[in-house]
């Protein structure tokens, strides 16, 4: 798991991260360096996991064979549909296969989320340094 990942890290609490921030923050302006920041709003981040990413990062984890399989069943060959009623009628949209997201309600959810987003940090630092943010 990336250093940066509090959320499930029992040594690395949210408070300590924030305070990690701040004294970073200051400690660059102090030293007269330029600051930037790079916010995410996540309030619908489960609905955008691509279930092909997902799975290709896991198994560079090293998440295989029947572990991998079960992932992937579970992921996979999922399928919804709208229907709109109303006192008179129903209307239904045809069934769509589902290629992001995952089931409301998962237990698993949070965790296949982590995955996917493990190294945003270190992608973040990499195209930084690159010059291709800003």
């Amino acid at each position: 798991m990336a250093d940066e990942q509090s959320g499930v890290n029992t040594k690395l609490s949210t408070d300590v991260t924030s305070y990690k921030l701040i004294n970073y923050i200051l400690m660059s302006l102090n030293n007269k360096l330029l600051v930037g920041g790079v916010f995410c709003d996540l309030q619908r981040a489960f609905d955008c996991v691509d279930h092909d990413l997902l799975l290709s990062k896991m198994h560079w984890y090293g998440i295989t064979g029947k572990g991998y399989n079960l992932i992937q069943s579970y992921l996979k060959n999922r399928y919804q549909r709208v229907i709109i009623a109303n006192k008179s009628r129903q209307y239904y949209s045809e069934w769509e296969r589902i290629r992001y997201s995952f089931p409301q309600g998962s237990i698993l959810g949070p965790l296949f989320f982590i995955l996917y987003i493990n190294y945003l940090p270190e992608t973040m630092a990499i195209s930084a340094n690159a010059g291709l943010c800003g």
